[in-house]
């Protein structure tokens, strides 16, 4: 008998590209590591508030660096992710509060299906073509009748209260257990120092086993 799988818990919001980022590359490695992975729809709009912290895009430097970096990184992690056209009324005004409502809904009901539709939800924000999700109307149209619940409504708040108390200022993080202790890292790019902690060797934003696939 193997050692027990390390709990990876990843805190997440469709409306966060690097969100994304991170989801992709730790489902590609959810099956080469010892890990066990825990999705957990976040809203990123609780937690820049709690934290105090404002949306790069604000600031008009940073929103060209976002532009920029968005290229290289669709490149570099071979995820299709393309700048919205409407970004400011997509991500700015419309916000992410029911399509983390949906997913958190999901989470209680379907769990089985939560990574597929949290991928068909960001393919819809963030890439030009989506993909179906292989999820029913019927299945759908539950999942919808269930986002104003306060059962639902709470998760997403807890979750997101779980996040700051973590320590996060923005999404995604990373909370890796080991040895009875709680690691945040925070961003995408943390994907190396994340192997370091785990004990587990880091191949690359496309390990040689998904690259095959590709």
């Amino acid at each position: 008998m193997g050692p027990v799988p390390r709990t990876l818990e990843l805190f997440y919001d469709v409306l966060s590209p690097y969100s994304w980022l991170g989801f992709e590359v730790l489902c590609r490695y959810q099956n080469i590591w010892n890990i066990k992975l825990q999705l957990r729809p976040s809203l990123l709009g609780g937690i820049m508030k709690d934290s105090g912290n404002k949306p790069p895009a604000m600031l008009p430097r940073k929103g060209q660096y976002l532009r920029e970096d968005i290229k290289l990184l669709r490149q570099h992690f071979q995820v299709p992710i393309e700048f919205p056209k409407d970004f400011f009324s997509t991500i700015l005004e419309k916000g992410s509060l029911s399509a983390m409502r949906f997913l958190t809904a999901l989470s209680l009901e379907h769990p089985e299906m939560l990574e597929k539709v949290s991928r068909e939800l960001w393919m819809r924000v963030w890439s030009r073509a989506a993909e179906k999700a292989g999820m029913s109307a019927e299945q759908a149209q539950g999942i919808l009748e269930k986002i104003s619940t306060p059962k639902v409504k709470n998760q997403l708040k807890e979750t997101t209260e779980a996040a700051c108390k973590y320590g996060a200022f923005g999404l995604p993080i990373t909370v890796v257990h080991v040895d009875g202790q709680p690691h945040m890292l925070f961003g995408s790019d943390r994907m190396e120092l994340l192997a370091y902690l785990l004990g587990e060797k880091w191949m690359g934003p496309v390990p040689p086993a998904v690259n095959a696939r590709i």
